[in-house]
């Protein structure tokens, strides 16, 4: 049976419109609604098939973002991107399939794109992430190529600025999940501490639908490992943290009941920790279907 062509593209459109949004659920919808473009389309209009679809999704991530900004201007507390699967299981559990740069698609570096607009990021991401060539850039975004190199210099400018100097290995940064896991567990602040930047930060997103959820960044040491700590002891009997893979890097799954309440991610720098997010809002939590955890399991108990 003969595949449609769109197929061979789906992942790569998925890639990009995850990068753009910061949500895998709206991606998806994003790849949707171009396919249904593609179809109603003649294909003798069609010169390059990768560059019309992509075109297509560049300008549905643009218009989104445009109307996103007023709801993100509302949302309560501090936004986070979705996280996604990544690893053994990325294949069967989102379309990323083969297209994964760890970096690109960490935490981190999807916080740090949200402080590009719009078009800085599609450029950025296009050129530096999925190799398009400037002419390619211009058409898809209809600037010319002169306009898209300083729009890419611009971005790559405050991307080098403020990303890690120094970032860990997948190896490394699962050493650092196990001894956080492990001061965290025991409650020991001082532990706790001691794994953390000066300068740390604690995010929680819990988008006005969790209680306890703070409404701010907890920034600080001291504050920050005093803020893990009260997440633990608010934590019911029970309630398991599993190490899995998302977005490209070990991070911890958070379950209550059995049911998926939250996803901590470590960002680190070196060898301490220089960020904490916790993703707790359940629209957020809504398209994950982890396997059986093939990691370490930390439980809460009496």
């Amino acid at each position: 049976m003969q595949t449609d062509p769109f197929e061979e593209y789906r992942s790569l459109l998925f890639a990009i419109a995850y990068r753009m949004l910061g949500s895998a659920m709206e991606a998806e919808d994003i790849v949707q609604e171009a396919y249904l473009r593609y179809c109603a389309t003649p294909p003798a209009s069609i010169r390059t098939l990768k560059s019309f679809l992509t075109t297509i999704v560049h300008h549905l991530c643009i218009d989104h973002l445009k109307s996103a900004q007023v709801r993100r201007e509302n949302y309560v507390g501090p936004w986070l991107p979705e996280p996604i699967i990544t690893g053994d299981d990325a294949a069967r559990m989102s379309p990323l399939d083969q297209i994964i740069d760890r970096e690109s698609i960490s935490m981190a570096f999807l916080v740090l794109l949200e402080s590009l607009s719009p078009l800085e990021r599609a450029v950025f991401l296009l050129r530096e992430v999925f190799d398009y060539a400037y002419a390619e850039i211009a058409q898809i975004t209809g600037r010319d190529e002169v306009a898209c190199h300083q729009l890419f210099s611009r971005a790559k400018k405050h991307i080098r600025e403020n990303r890690p100097r120094f970032p860990t290995s997948p190896e490394a940064h699962m050493k650092m999940v196990g001894r956080f896991m492990d001061a965290f567990i025991a409650g020991d602040i001082e532990g706790l501490t001691s794994l953390m930047a000066e300068d740390v930060t604690v995010w929680s997103d819990g988008g006005g639908k969790v209680s306890g959820a703070a409404r701010h960044p907890i920034r600080g040491r001291a504050k920050g490992a005093r803020t893990a700590i009260n997440l633990i002891s608010s934590a019911p009997e029970g309630t398991t943290f599993e190490v899995f893979e998302a977005n490209g890097l070990p991070a911890l799954l958070i379950r209550i009941k059995g049911q998926i309440a939250g996803v901590l991610t470590l960002e680190v720098e070196g060898d301490l920790i220089c960020a904490v997010r916790n993703v707790a809002n359940p629209d957020k939590l809504a398209h994950l279907h982890p396997s059986s955890p093939s990691g370490q399991v930390w439980q809460i108990r009496s």
